[in-house]
């Protein structure tokens, strides 16, 4: 082939997928592939496999893929966690291929191209691919995941990485896999135990990705808590926050991802206390009934979960927290709903997600007795919507008057039509509010600028807050406004 291959990569999912997607873009890219939306040979669809509707927005999407002409090659967590049967179910997509193809991908697509019809992956459980021990785990490479941090030249390690967007933030890749059992979830079946980055490659991935123009590190992970386990230091985490916050150029490092029961105080202390790092805590609580939480397999209730806010906002009163829950889980009763009710009204959380439980192949729920009828886990859906729809506005509200920092997102218009766009150290991209900044001084404002900023009214869990200072060391000297 003459002309350059294109190739056109579709993210679908959470952030930990988007890294996915850059770190093969990187691949593509070293190995002669052009990386365009404009009439592609071939259409990656990185997948999403982790509830009915990530799965069926998957498949719609390999299915649009398919009628633009090009070849389409199916990849991310859908595919590994359900491969050859996939494939038998969707020939329209050319190649099912899982993790352990994510390495010679270039290749794959080239054999695409060709006419080869490749073999598609076979699922298995990724949990036991692994060595056992913490000695062991530190020197593996997870397989099926790329590993950024390539030894192999005199400046230290390898970023294998092209960015697919300019936005000022980007995530950024602490671990992989889960080793908690939860009762309710398939993450570790498909994406194995978990397996912490070594804290150098971790730097060298956010030195680069600031030489790039990111300004705020979202770190993701299955459950950042549980960083440096295997390494030999659960502690590793609150060394490595001030070591990321500290690096020329990033302005705001984020940590998501947290698991309550793995909380302990010395991690508070970092995430409440450190110039760079956001006081802000996303925590998927998953329910406060004692009862139905050891059900799922976990652990908490509501007062531990209360007394873990309070230690918080000890730290740092202004600390934003966000959560998911699940209602409608087997033998989930009225009384453990209005226990739910009841953390959530004196929990003050920013953002919360309210999911109605969903049987999900291969974990243990789906073979719990007491399975609710699917009209009565709809309507405690529907409760709790509104309920944490009215809290979340109330917490917004409340930070009325607040002195804030807000990265700037995006400017669009200009004059008096513009509008700029950012979030504050408590709003993480996309899954929470967003903040409006007016007054004078925000013609001047550009994507990548940290300022401050009071907030003087909310809508709904938006912000809406008047320009203060500009304080952007990266980009111009402090400067107040007048």
């Amino acid at each position: 082939m003459t002309s350059p291959r294109r190739v056109s990569l579709v993210t679908l999912g959470c952030a930990r997928n988007e890294v996915d997607s850059e770190e093969l873009a990187g691949r593509l890219d070293a190995a002669g592939w052009e990386l365009s939306d404009e009439a592609p040979d071939v259409i990656v669809v990185n997948t999403c496999g982790f509830v009915e509707s990530a799965k069926k927005d998957s498949i719609d999407t390999l299915l649009a893929a398919s009628d633009t002409g090009a070849k389409v090659v199916a990849v991310g967590c859908l595919a590994e966690r359900y491969g050859k049967q996939l494939a038998e179910q969707l020939p329209e997509a050319d190649a099912v291929l899982g993790f352990d193809a994510y390495a010679g991908l270039p290749d794959a697509l080239s054999a695409v191209l060709r006419g080869d019809v490749l073999p598609s992956h076979v699922p298995g459980d990724r949990r036991k691919l692994l060595p056992i021990s913490p000695v062991e785990r530190a020197r593996a490479v997870e397989p099926g995941v790329i590993d950024i941090g390539l030894p192999g030249h005199a400046g230290g390690p390898k970023v294998v990485r092209r960015r697919l967007e300019d936005s000022p933030v980007a995530p950024l890749k602490l671990a992989s896999g889960c080793d908690r059992r939860c009762a309710f979830c398939a993450i570790p079946s498909f994406r194995g135990s978990f397996v912490s980055r070594r804290p150098s490659d971790v730097l060298a991935e956010a030195r680069w990705l600031a030489e790039h123009g990111v300004r705020e590190l979202v770190l993701v992970s299955e459950n950042s808590t549980s960083y440096g386990k295997d390494l030999g230091d659960l502690r590793l985490l609150e060394t490595l926050l001030p070591e990321l916050a500290a690096l020329d150029g990033i302005e705001r490092v984020r940590l998501s991802y947290l698991q309550p029961a793995e909380m302990r105080p010395g991690l508070v202390e970092v995430l409440t206390g450190t110039a760079g790092v956001a006081p802000y805590f996303d925590m998927s609580f998953q329910h406060s009934s004692a009862t139905v939480l050891r059900r799922m397999r976990r652990f908490g209730s509501t007062e531990s979960f209360l007394a873990l806010l309070d230690s918080i906002r000890a730290g740092d009163p202004t600390a934003a927290v966000r959560s998911n829950v699940i209602v409608g889980f087997p033998g989930e009763t009225e009384d453990d709903v209005a226990e739910l009710e009841r953390f959530l009204v004196a929990a003050r959380l920013d953002a919360v997600g309210v999911f109605g439980y969903s049987d999900e192949d291969g974990t243990e729920a789906e073979h719990l007795p007491d399975h609710l009828p699917q009209d009565v886990v709809e309507a405690r859906v529907a409760r709790l919507t509104e309920l944490v729809e009215e809290l979340t506005s109330q917490r917004a509200e409340d930070r009325v008057g607040e002195l804030v920092e807000v990265l700037v997102d995006a400017v669009t218009g200009s004059g008096t039509d513009g509008a700029v766009e950012g979030r504050t150290a408590g709003q993480a991209p996309e899954v929470d509010g967003a903040t409006t900044l007016t007054g004078p001084g925000t013609d001047v404002l550009v994507p990548g600028d940290l300022v401050r900023a009071r907030v003087v009214a909310s809508e709904g869990v938006d912000l809406v807050a008047e320009l203060v200072e500009l304080h952007s060391p990266a980009r111009r000297p402090a400067a107040a406004l007048a």
